[in-house]
């Protein structure tokens, strides 16, 4: 299956949310989505990515975009997580992967060594007309939510 590219139309999805309900791309449709991928809940660089979006969100919304972080982690952890750093966004929990997968992000990673499969950090910008407009992989997290944030607005 290829990667997907900027202009192809962004894989639907309906998960559960932090705080109960779920997150779906179709609720957003004729609004910017900013759809990041990471690995887990709280840790270092995923916190300080969640606490960027946060701090923007306001600006996000101004420019009339919704921000969503996706990782596999239950809908608990995400709770626990928004509520131990204040975090404002909005998390989904993909615990199947279907989501991750369907964005061919769940990626043989390797640490000191050892290779294992994982979420490869990501974020996806969606357009107004449900396709890619902007694609980050591998992303660094210090600036990102920045970066991200002017692509919206040049949209």
């Amino acid at each position: 299956m290829a990667d997907l590219d900027v202009g192809d139309l962004a894989p639907q999805f309906d998960l559960p949310r932090d705080g109960g309900g779920s997150l779906n791309l179709a609720a957003s449709a004729g609004k910017p989505v900013v759809l990041y991928f990471y690995p887990q809940d709280d840790t270092t660089s995923c916190t300080q990515e969640a606490i960027s979006f946060s701090q923007l969100k306001p600006d996000f919304e101004k420019a009339g975009a919704v921000v969503i972080g996706l990782s596999p982690d239950p809908v608990k952890k995400h709770d626990k997580f928004k509520s131990k750093y204040n975090l404002t966004i909005d998390l989904a929990a993909d615990e199947e992967r279907k989501v991750i997968e369907a964005y061919h992000l769940w990626v043989e990673k390797s640490m000191y060594g050892r290779k294992y499969m994982g979420v490869e950090r990501a974020t996806f910008l969606i357009g107004r007309d449900g396709r890619i407009a902007r694609i980050w992989r591998k992303v660094r997290v210090k600036g990102h939510a920045e970066e991200v944030l002017e692509a919206v607005r040049a949209l």
